[in-house]
């Protein structure tokens, strides 16, 4: 019997089409499955087309994972390229098939040394040459695309392809090459072996051991393969799914953790894939039962959780990113951390033999999916099991429990504790757990130090997935602090990551993030479109938090520009929604706005209990931007000339915070308390700070409304700053239209790398035109050439 070296195609998800049938209509593409479909195809239009029309309508969705196997992604792509390398000579495919084993599923950088060491002739290559197949290169052989490779590899037959794995596994034995040798060895395989998939499952987690997951992931893969006794094959595959969501690849992970029977794996890539209410379920569930386990097995839970252990699976420590409870505030949603996507049982041995290491990472887990929802109490549940288990409340949990139960001095304690875990060289969930708590304590200078360390950290480490959810949160901490194009541009990186990486979860909370800095530009059209589908996936995923910070974002459109009505009506909307609609802590956040809109309305019984509320929170804390924005509410919510000493509090404040946009706000509201009482001099330099302010922050619907309180005062009212560049004018999502539009891509190309509607390209290309007063992709071309020379 002949095993393969990938596994079969999986049960539990959609069933294939019966051969012969003509493929359904499939939906349109939800935007992460558009994405992963070019991924998955190497990039070929054709071979994408092929892989759409066979999907089945969850699959399109993106319900279920796409498929994994190249037979299954195109086959009439895989079938020409076969009929190609079978038209070779014998000694020419001998070569290709070499080399095909030589690079896929992880480059092992032996071709040559094989081909030493068995004196193969490699002048048959030339064939290759000859027919555009293949070529030789100074490394070895370089294939004309991913699909020739393949088919150069499966044309062969199953004992050449052994044969060519084994001599390879004999050339590789220097330093570091074990666990590659292992993996070639484990491929030649006959049959099942206990004493290969011993060998395998040793040198993956050597792999893993160094951070390389892909690697790590194929020899679990293959030892699952290799592997008779199924409570082994159980573990080694939930080992590979945990790899392949390291390494960013959901779809495998998703169809890897379908062939297991652990749940809590499937709750854990619930967190970032699928409903987060159900995942809480199963997660505390999960918990509890090893927490059941731990007590049965006479292992005493250490009470504040187990340290990481970095040579096995669990790579990371059990800490959990979450939100502050319906009064503390906080800036974005938690992650699911991928660094810590590992056992599913607590008996596995990657658990390090601690009882606390799986009771305290399912509880992390179950905060964060209770963060997602909106339904903070339920983290009452969690630090309740943690109470049963003896083990603290792992990362911020406490900190949420505290906030929950309204002793917001004991959350602020508990949440500088986690914040104060941000120095170099850390472990990458550790740190953006730093940087989350720091954005929920209002320090966005740390939260970006400790965010960008976390991007770093995970970069080395090969865990990909957790590298979009740091960018994340940068893009948070550069929004805050006046720096709204960075922030978009961090979190349109982040969301084309989310995407391709499956995090569909994070990429709604990104597409909410983004049409909030769209509301912050003036941006309508953008704005609602993506806000549109931010609450669109939300709602169905019970996602309450990008749900409620879509909805912030919509308000703050409306108020920007002068919609004070639908602004109020849009924030109470969101105090009024419940989890899986909505978010205490976004309406937390969103307090100093809607204490705007409500006194521009004539509401303001409702928005001064809500500004009692956040005062504590900011008292608390202590934080400088909290403490400030509390002084504009009161300074909003004080008639007459008493409004005024509550302003200047509130702009000393702002000089030792850091949001700086919400201080070009402040400064506006108080330019203009100032000239209703007629103090025409102050209230002109306020304003014109503001303007310029806004300006800065390329607000210009924000800086008109400026101008306007200028022009009511009887002052000039500057035009807009000139900039040297004419680019300056466009907006960091413009300029990468332009670019891209001046690069050749159409609207529908730039449309699917952007993960954006062709209509909205279009809108944006109007735009860019517009602002830069030219009439074709010509003149758009010669003026960025242009801009590019006097940059340069």
């Amino acid at each position: 019997m002949v095993t393969r070296v990938n596994p079969p195609s999986l049960d539990r998800t959609s069933p294939p089409a019966p051969p012969g049938a003509r493929p359904c209509p499939v939906p349109p593409l939800s935007e992460g499955v558009r994405v992963r479909v070019l991924r998955l195809v190497h990039g070929d239009p054709r071979a994408a087309a092929e892989l759409v029309a066979g999907l089945t309508e969850r699959q399109a969705a993106g319900l279920d994972p796409l498929p994994a196997e190249p037979a299954e992604l195109a086959p009439a792509t895989l079938r020409a390229r076969r009929r190609e390398v079978r038209a070779l000579p014998d000694g020419t495919r001998l070569v290709l098939l070499l080399a095909a084993a030589d690079q896929h599923p992880v480059p092992t950088h032996a071709f040559l040394r094989a081909v030493a060491a068995a004196r193969l002739d490699t002048r048959p290559l030339e064939a290759a040459e000859a027919a555009g197949i293949a070529c030789a290169t100074a490394g070895g052989v370089g294939f004309r695309d991913a699909w020739t490779r393949i088919a150069a590899y499966e044309t062969a037959a199953p004992a050449d392809r052994r044969d060519a794995h084994r001599l390879l596994a004999r050339v590789l034995h220097g330093p570091g090459e074990g666990p590659r040798r292992s993996w070639h060895r484990g491929a030649g395989a006959l049959g099942p072996s206990a004493r290969l998939v011993a060998e395998l499952t040793a040198a993956a987690g050597r792999a893993r051991a160094v951070g390389d997951p892909a690697l790590s992931g194929a020899l679990a893969e293959r030892a699952a393969a290799l592997c008779t006794d199924p409570g082994e094959r159980s573990r080694l595959l939930t080992q590979a799914a945990t790899d392949a969501w390291h390494r960013g690849d959901g779809d495998r992970a998703r169809a890897l953790a379908a062939r297991t029977d652990a749940e809590a794996l499937t709750g854990i890539l619930a967190l970032r894939t699928g409903h987060a209410g159900e995942a809480f379920d199963a997660l505390l569930a999960e918990a509890a039962r090893a927490a059941r386990v731990s007590r049965a097995a006479g292992t005493r839970p250490a009470p504040g959780g187990p340290s990481p252990n970095r040579n096995t699976a669990a790579a990371a420590p059990p800490v959990t990113s979450a939100a502050p409870s319906d009064a503390a505030p906080v800036t974005s949603p938690a992650p699911s951390d991928a660094s810590t996507l590992t056992s599913a049982a607590p008996s596995d041995a990657s658990c390090g033999g601690s009882g606390a290491a799986p009771v305290t990472h399912f509880l992390a887990r179950a905060a964060e999916a209770a963060v997602y929802t909106g339904d903070l109490r339920r983290c009452r549940e969690a630090t309740l099991v943690a109470g049963q288990s003896g083990v603290g409340p792992p990362g911020v949990l406490g900190g949420i429990a505290a906030a929950v139960e309204g002793r917001y001095e004991d959350a602020r304690d508990l949440l500088e504790a986690t914040a104060g875990r941000c120095g170099p060289g850390g472990d990458p969930t550790l740190l953006l757990h730093a940087g989350i708590a720091a954005l929920m304590l209002g320090d966005h200078t740390r939260a970006a130090t400790a965010t960008v360390r976390a991007a770093a950290a995970a970069r080395a480490r090969g865990v990909t997935a957790t590298v979009s959810q740091a960018m994340e949160f940068r893009a948070y901490a550069d929004f805050w602090t006046g720096r709204p194009r960075a922030a978009e541009a961090t979190a349109l990186d982040a969301l084309r990551q989310a995407y391709a990486t499956g995090q569909d979860n994070g990429a709604c909370h990104l597409q909410a993030a983004l049409a909030m800095f769209a509301a912050l530009t003036g941006d309508e059209e953008l704005c609602r479109e993506r806000a549109a589908a931010a609450r669109s996936y939300a709602l169905a995923h019970a996602l309450g938090l990008p749900a409620a910070l879509a909805q912030w974002a919509l308000a703050f459109l409306d108020l920007g520009s002068g919609r004070y009505d639908a602004a109020a009506a849009r924030l109470r909307a969101l105090a009024a929604s419940g989890p899986g609609h909505g978010h205490r802590a976004i309406r937390h956040l969103a307090t100093p706005h809607y204490v705007e809109a409500a006194v521009r309305t004539g509401e303001t019984r409702v928005a001064r209990a809500a500004h009692a509320d956040y005062d504590r929170w900011a008292i608390a804390v202590g934080s400088a931007d909290d403490l400030a924005l509390s002084a504009r509410c009161r300074a909003l919510l004080t008639p007459g000339a008493d409004a005024l000493e509550h302003y200047r509090t509130a702009l000393r404040l702002h000089a030792e915070g850091t949001r700086a946009f919400e201080r070009a706000r402040t400064e506006m509201l108080f330019g203009s308390a100032l000239r209703r009482l007629r103090r025409r001099t102050e209230a002109r330099d306020r304003l014109r700070s503001a303007m310029e302010a806004f300006e800065s922050f390329d607000a210009p619907h924000c800086a008109e409304s400026a101008r306007a309180e200028l022009r009511a005062l009887g002052a000039p009212a500057a035009p807009a700053r000139g900039d040297r560049r004419p680019t300056a004018h466009l907006t960091a999502q413009q300029l990468l239209v332009a670019r891209m539009a001046a690069d050749g891509a159409t609207n529908r190309e730039i449309a699917a790398r952007l993960a954006l509607s062709p209509r909205t390209i279009d809108h944006h290309l109007r735009g860019v035109f517009t602002r830069l007063d030219i009439r074709s992709r010509i003149e758009l071309v010669r003026l960025l050439a242009e801009t590019d020379t006097d940059d340069g």
